[in-house]
């Protein structure tokens, strides 16, 4: 398919770029496409799938069920399904006698790593794709040339008549705050305590209202029973997520049809009335054991856990053994500083910016009002007519596929319904 010179020497139907959750669903969903095969590749920068490793904490459990895995909802007599999973390890069983839907974070991650061992033939690590170069002819752009940097430095490239980018989301730090020794965001928290070396810092800050920082402050406050934790919220206080059975509707299937098919002001609607149900918002059961830590805390005089309602972080100054904060405390409309050991920053991502690795080829991309990326229902971007290759995205979408866009939920029904317009294409082809 590829010379080692870097000059591509034969067509693929499809090179993924990024290999987590999403494109490991579609992956598993062309292993079981019931038409003529697909010659694809995924590539994926580190030596692994790795979910966001930092943030598998020990008592972390999921918050969407268990069959809302990567095949379930497309195909409910999957091999690849969370079930069958559990079958093959033995556990099936006795996930039975636990009565959780919520299974923890860890055997998710554990069962995303067991698929991948099953599609590792379709996946090619350690591999970073640098460059996307729109592939010309009788003046029609038939295909893609994507470009990767190897593990050993060198340069190689894949030619595909459609990519898929699922590269995943980028960490959010705040304007003026930068990542540093002292200074994490929550996607690096348990790396980044196992290097500690030394007595435990004496203080961390935690910035952030959402599950993650919910999950960090708890998990900080009980790892370490020295330190002192300040919790910084830009809201009031821990907001509980609304995952009642009719609110939890907009992550089904049919909510992304609905989504995609309604008016600007409707979609604004669907994100004004039901952004509690994944934005900034925490578990309530979490919600409930930091209050109850924090009340047993004033009860015995002894307070560890703090928080600060309210806030905005509006800079850090690290030094070598400590940052300092520089907060913003709008309830009282003044300034102030921090000191801590560490500061972690849950302050969220942001969606896949593909425009960003596209390169020359976004300028073959059509965009809406706003500047967008305009996708169509099957995750196809729009391009220009004289463009017959394809450029598919699991990811930076939520303003044409809602809400459901960059989560677990929907992944085994999207990878199904991107097989299906892939393969479409492929038959069109002479």
């Amino acid at each position: 398919m590829t010379s080692t010179n870097g000059t591509a020497t034969g067509v693929r139907d499809l090179v993924g770029v990024g290999f987590g959750p999403a494109n490991l669903a579609l992956a598993v969903a062309l292993e079981e496409h019931e038409g003529p095969p697909l010659d694809a590749l995924f590539l994926e920068k580190r030596p692994r799938l790795a979910w966001h490793p930092g943030m598998l904490l020990e008592d972390a459990t999921m918050q969407v069920s268990f069959l809302k895995d990567l095949a379930t909802l497309r195909n409910p007599r999957s091999a690849f399904s969370f079930l069958s999973y559990l079958h093959d390890r033995g556990r099936l069983v006795d996930f039975i006698n636990h009565k959780e839907f919520f299974p923890s974070r860890v055997e998710f991650h554990d069962y995303l790593d067991w698929a991948a061992g099953h599609v590792a033939h379709r996946v090619r690590y350690d591999t970073a794709a640098v460059a996307v170069r729109p592939v010309t002819e009788a003046q029609t752009v038939v295909a893609f040339d994507v470009v990767t940097r190897e593990a050993d430095g060198g340069e190689r490239t894949e030619r595909a008549r459609n990519i898929v980018l699922g590269t995943g989301l980028v960490p959010r730090m705040p304007e003026g705050v930068a990542r540093s020794e002292r200074v994490w965001h929550s996607e690096e928290l348990l790396p980044r305590i196992e290097e500690l070396t030394g007595p435990p810092p004496a203080s961390f800050a935690v910035v952030g209202a959402g599950q993650s920082a919910a999950e960090v402050a708890a998990h900080l406050h009980s790892r370490f029973p020295d330190s002192r934790i300040d919790a910084l919220l830009p809201s009031y206080g821990y907001s509980p997520s609304d995952d009642s059975p009719f609110a939890n509707r907009v992550f089904d299937p049919e909510a992304v049809d609905h989504f995609y098919d309604a008016v600007p002001a409707v979609r604004e609607r669907f994100y004004e009335q039901h952004g509690n149900t994944n934005y900034a918002v925490v578990d309530l059961d979490l919600i409930n054991e930091l209050y109850r830590r924090s009340y047993q805390e004033s009860v015995r005089g002894t307070r560890r856990l703090h928080f600060w309602p309210m806030c905005r972080v509006e800079g850090a100054d690290s030094g070598p053994d400590g940052v300092r904060l520089r907060v913003n405390r709008l309830l009282e409309d003044r300034s102030t500083e921090l000191d801590a050991g560490i500061a972690v920053f849950a302050t969220g991502y942001h969606p896949m910016d593909a425009a960003s690795l596209l390169g020359p080829a976004a300028e073959l991309c059509k965009r809406d009002s706003a500047g967008r990326l305009r996708v169509s229902r099957e995750y196809r971007v729009e391009t220009s007519a004289d463009v017959t290759a394809g450029i598919y995205l699991q990811g930076g979408i939520e303003h044409t596929h809602g809400i459901s866009a960059s989560l677990l939920s929907n992944i085994a029904v999207r990878a199904g319904e991107i097989v299906t317009s892939l393969a479409a294409g492929v038959r069109q082809i002479p």
